[in-house]
């Protein structure tokens, strides 16, 4: 991340001085107006989310503290096991891994981190070779780098504080992409790893769940254009209701004090807003160099040119800043974000794609060099390839998907 980092400096000032070259004599003194500017901006954002991190901080620990995450990952064991057989002979592994995915379906970023680094350490326990990747390493990891997300709420949240006017109007194209992103990687990784995907369990679950989808997108696209967005909204606002009821009745049935559980988790919300500003700072100042200095225009520019070329729209260009950098580091891809929707507007076609690209994929290089770092292990094999086709997918059906709503 270093390399990257220095390189969008240095990248930036080389644009600069080309410009100066060229006659433009405003060119270094734009270049540090933007960095200045960056800055601000990335305190603008940190603070501005304190409420509604705190908020969510407060909601997830309810979820946490009652168990429902952990109830929901005994119900996804079964599943687990036909595609990670290790699992069946492995029984310490079984439940951080399950709890891991579980977390991250609900959104509960910072529990699935350390449950997914309990869950490698576990799967290591049985690795006949502690420095070569497993199978069901592979398949962990894929599975963390394209899971499902019910709740994207960071990027809900983002969108709010940006000023959406509905920030859940993206919710079931995000929904249909992180879906497209998974299926495309179990399905590589399964290939690679000679499993039978054709179970009746899964197949059962694939058919169920593509139903749904396509349920929901068929009367979105019968409905008139200037509802497509409203139902979209109305479904991720309505499955955010029905999660927050089930936080409290699980609470309640758990007997936690939800009040005392909720301001405790507040306090870390409050924290993680802190902690974000030296990311953010970084990354936004980072990419404000690349497009002060020119190299970031030009870039785009070419990609631009290209697809206008070949007769194709080319608004989804201003968006793919966030598809370069979301498998190289989430708060780069999270400043790039931010950066299209303070420069094209959060309900743009460009600003509303970003958001989807965002939610759609993790950070693949960063999760691989995180969980296989923290056993030991060097031999990734075939992982950085399937998770790299899973966020292809991912990003891929992200665009399309937002000209289809969108558009």
């Amino acid at each position: 991340m270093h390399r990257l980092f220095s390189l969008f400096f240095l990248a930036g000032i080389a644009g600069a001085v080309a410009q100066l070259l060229f006659g433009d004599l405003e060119a270094p003194g734009r270049l540090v107006n933007a960095l200045w500017q960056a800055a601000d901006l990335a305190v603008d954002v940190s603070l501005g989310l304190v409420g509604v991190l705190a908020l969510w901080s407060g909601l997830f620990r309810l979820a946490e503290q009652s168990r429902l995450a952990e109830s929901l990952s005994a119900r996804i064991t079964p599943v687990l096991q036909r595609l990670m057989p290790e699992l069946a002979i492995n029984s310490r592994a079984s439940a951080p891994v399950s709890m891991n995915l579980a977390a991250n379906m609900l959104g509960l970023d910072n529990a699935a981190t350390p449950l997914g680094l309990k869950a490698m350490e576990a799967l290591q326990t049985t690795n006949p070779q502690p420095r070569r990747a497993t199978d069901s390493q592979i398949m962990f990891l894929v599975l963390n780098t394209s899971s499902v997300t019910l709740i994207p709420v960071t990027v809900l949240l983002f969108r709010a504080q940006q000023g959406a006017a509905d920030p859940a109007d993206i919710y079931l194209p995000l929904l249909m992409a992180t879906t497209i992103s998974t299926l495309v990687g179990v399905w590589v990784t399964g290939r690679v790893q000679g499993l039978k995907l054709a179970d009746p369990l899964l197949m059962t679950l694939l058919v169920v769940w593509l139903l749904i989808l396509a349920g929901l997108g068929l009367v979105v696209w019968l409905s008139p254009p200037a509802l497509a967005s409203t139902l979209s909204s109305l479904l991720g606002n309505g499955l955010l209701l029905v999660v927050l009821g089930a936080f409290f009745i699980a609470a309640w049935r758990a007997g936690v004090d939800s009040y005392d559980c909720f301001v405790e988790g507040a306090k870390e919300g409050f924290a993680l807003a802190v902690k974000l500003i030296p990311y953010l700072v970084a990354m936004l100042a980072a990419i404000a160099m690349l497009r002060a200095g020119g190299v970031l225009d030009l870039l785009l520019g070419g990609i631009r040119h290209a697809a206008a070329f070949v007769g194709l729209d080319t608004r989804f260009v201003d968006a793919l800043p966030v598809a370069f950098l979301k498998p190289l580091s989430g708060s780069g891809a999270r400043a790039a974000m931010l950066d299209v929707m303070q420069t094209q507007g959060a309900d743009s076609l460009a600003g509303r794609m970003a958001a989807v690209m965002q939610g759609s994929t993790e950070t693949t290089f960063y999760v691989l060099a995180v969980y296989f770092g923290s056993v030991g292990v060097r031999d990734f094999r075939h992982a950085l390839w399937c998770g790299l086709a899973a966020d292809t997918a991912g990003l891929v059906s992200a665009i399309l998907l937002s000209y289809l709503f969108f558009a």
